[in-house]
Formats: structure tokens, C-alpha cells, sequence
């Protein structure tokens, strides 16, 4: 490990806006904070929204920036990108974002049922490999986790250069009668352009861009069923 990232790791820990935790925290186990982030975390009762897999946080940081009504927490278990988006939060003084870092798949131990309003999943791995489908973040197993604490009406969206993690996730809707909100597979040359342009674009969505891949938009809610399949 680098000098430079043992310095950061060191100064993560001493973070206000930074939540950490080890294995046997979480394991099975509830957080302290579930179900108590507006009352001990962000002392006020604005809307949550998560970022799941945020990196350095560009997105988490902008959209704190744009929603100063909304409180947001961006989750990513990489403790080197979290503290860029950590330190520009404080140098920036913005009080409605923090960073947590999980494994996302310990991501119920930390929100309660109705706690959280939003969840953006923005270029995640898309985990290709036929026998990984339970892996990838819309798969059934992680929104039936999301089900247990995102309120009923809360929007999941989804953010993708890649297609088949687009058509995955398209057919899990369809197939489980989910409510679609949004769907193209070209957001920059759709009617959602001017709604979602205008945020942000992450360091790999701008990669992507640069290469020619098409950014591929969901949105949509898991209300009306009470499993997914």
C-alpha cells in the first residue's frame, strides 16, 4: 500500500461524514444507525437517497449540490475513492451527504424499513458470467433487499453502458409486473435527455461517452408485488 493511501486510510477514520464498519458489525447484525439516520445522523427528516457503488462520489456529491432538501449517502466498500468524496464534502461544507463504507451486500443491517426514498445505481458491475446473475444489483436477491426499507412509491434507477445488464433488468420488471417509470436504451438521445443531462456524468460514464457506448436508463419501483423473482 502506498504512502498516500495509508494517509488517506488514516484520515478516513477521523472523518465526520464517514461511517465504517467491520465484518462482524454487520454481519447478521443491525447497525446502530438503522432506522435512526435522520434523528442521530442527519438531524432533520429530508428525504434519503442512496448511491450504491459510488466511488470518488462525483454523483453523491452533485446531486447533494442540486437537492440541498434531500439528504444523501453514498455506499461503496473502497476506502481510497470514499475519501475524495469525503474530503470535497467537508472542504465544501455540505452537510446533507455522507459516505458509507459496506459491502453492499450487508447493505439491510443499515436502513430500516421506509427509511430510505431513493436508490441510484450507477455503472455497477454488471457481472457477466451466467452463474454470477445473483451478484449483480437488480438481481431478485438485492432488490428484495431494497424492499425492506425503501418506502413504498421510492424510485430505484438505474444508470448502464452495458445492455445485457440493461435487458437483465428490464426483464425482472416485466416479468414481476413491476412499475416501469422510465426505460431507453439511449438516454442521450431520448426524451429523458434534458431531465438527466444536466446532472453530473461519472468518471466512467464519461469514459464511456469518449468510446462511443450508449447510456442506457432505467427507472422504476418495486410496489406491488411482495417478492421479486
Amino acid at each position: 500500500m502506498g504512502k498516500n493511501k495509508i494517509q488517506r486510510f488514516a484520515e478516513l477514520h477521523t472523518f465526520p461524514n464517514v461511517i465504517e464498519t467491520e465484518f462482524n458489525e454487520v454481519f447478521g447484525k443491525a447497525h446502530p444507525l438503522k432506522g435512526n439516520w435522520h434523528e442521530q445522523h442527519f438531524k432533520n427528516n429530508n428525504p434519503i437517497v442512496l448511491e450504491l457503488g459510488c466511488g470518488k462520489g462525483e454523483y453523491t456529491l452533485a446531486m447533494a449540490e442540486n437537492f440541498p432538501n434531500k439528504n444523501f449517502i453514498g455506499i461503496d466498500i473502497k476506502g481510497n475513492r470514499i475519501w475524495v468524496g469525503a474530503h470535497k464534502a467537508l472542504s465544501n461544507k455540505l452537510i446533507n451527504v455522507c459516505f458509507l463504507r459496506t459491502r453492499i451486500d450487508f447493505i439491510e443491517s443499515f436502513f430500516g424499513p421506509d427509511e430510505v426514498e431513493e436508490i441510484w445505481i450507477t455503472f455497477p458491475d454488471p457481472q457477466p458470467q451466467s452463474n454470477r446473475k445473483r451478484k449483480r444489483l437488480t438481481s431478485p436477491l438485492f432488490l428484495n433487499r431494497y424492499k425492506k426499507f425503501l418506502k413504498r412509491g421510492g424510485i430505484i434507477h438505474l444508470k448502464t453502458d452495458n445492455e445485457l445488464l440493461y435487458s437483465y433488468t428490464l426483464e425482472i420488471i416485466e416479468n414481476n409486473h413491476l412499475p416501469l417509470l422510465a426505460s431507453t436504451d439511449n438516454l442521450y438521445q431520448s426524451v429523458y435527455r434534458d431531465e438527466l443531462a444536466g446532472q453530473v456524468q461519472t468518471y466512467y460514464e464519461n469514459i464511456f461517452l469518449s468510446a462511443g457506448k450508449r447510456i442506457h436508463y432505467l427507472r422504476f419501483t418495486l410496489d406491488g408485488v411482495d417478492s421479486i423473482v
